[in-house]
This record gives C-alpha cells, sequence and structure tokens, in this order.
C-alpha cells in the first residue's frame, strides 16, 4: 500500500480527539434528553425537523436526509413516534410506495418541553466551552466536512 497517505502524529491525534469528542457529545445530548424528556437524541431530532417544515410535514425520504438516518432507520423511529401519537403517517398522493411524516399537536408540545433542556445541554456541552471565532470556525469547518460526505447507506 504505497499509495496511502499515513496520517502523521499530528493528524493521528486531531483525529483521535475528534472521533471520541464528537461522539461522546452525542451519547452525552442522547442521555440528557433521555432523562430529562423521555426521548432519544434521534426522535428529538425528528420532532424538530417536522415542526420546521411547512404544515410540520415531510416526505419521509426528505425527512431521512436531514435527520442524516437510512430510511429503514428513519421508517423504525416513525413508527415507535406513531405509537406515541405524536407523529402520523400520510399517503402520497400520485405515488403509493411514497409516504409523508406529520408532527401532531402532542408531537409539537412534547418538542417544545424538551427544547429548553436540550438547548442548555448543547450549550453547557459545546458553545460554552468556545469562543465566538472558534464558533465561526466550528461552523465552518462542519460546514466543509459534511458537503463532502454522502447520505446514510440504505438498509
Amino acid at each position: 500500500m504505497t499509495d496511502v497517505r499515513w496520517l502523521d502524529d499530528t493528524e493521528q491525534t486531531a483525529w483521535r480527539v475528534y472521533l471520541q469528542a464528537t461522539m461522546q457529545l452525542v451519547q452525552q445530548l442522547d442521555g440528557e434528553l433521555q432523562r430529562d424528556a423521555g426521548l432519544p437524541l434521534a426522535y428529538y431530532q425528528t420532532l424538530a425537523m417536522l415542526s420546521e417544515a411547512p404544515d410540520r410535514t415531510l416526505r419521509m425520504s426528505v425527512l431521512a436526509q436531514r435527520t442524516w438516518s437510512s430510511r429503514s432507520r428513519l421508517s423504525h423511529a416513525v413508527d415507535r413516534l406513531e405509537e406515541r401519537g405524536w407523529v402520523r403517517r400520510l399517503s402520497c398522493p400520485g405515488d403509493r410506495r411514497g409516504a409523508y411524516a406529520q408532527l401532531t399537536d402532542d408531537g409539537f408540545a412534547v418538542l417544545v418541553a424538551a427544547a429548553p433542556s436540550h438547548v442548555a445541554s448543547v450549550r453547557r456541552h459545546l458553545f460554552d466551552l468556545l469562543g465566538p471565532g472558534e464558533v465561526a470556525a466550528l461552523a465552518e469547518i462542519s460546514t466543509r466536512i459534511a458537503a463532502s460526505l454522502t447520505c446514510p447507506a440504505e438498509d
């Protein structure tokens, strides 16, 4: 493998600490949301994306993209959210295979109740640790990384 550009010591350290920090941050936020609001981060993200859509409704394929999830994983999550009465599925006119997810009033109320503690957690575990220039740099770097990546593989 002579064409492999191996990581130097600085890159290796940066990669490992980045991976550790991002994984720990997601686990921390997920744990706090479950403790404080009784829902995992993935469900919160699904409710949040629906809350920002016109009529609180998105096509399932679009919702999967916006939540960085495979369609089958999202379908499973929407099943659970439907059981709780927080989301409803709607058929897609003109496309028998397509479906929409719509945030219910109960689901919106759950999101509104969970948002303050979640935002406080995000602030405490991320933004309060950074200066203004670092926030802008984080946004720029993250945007560049995200733009180079593909959507999750379909299950």
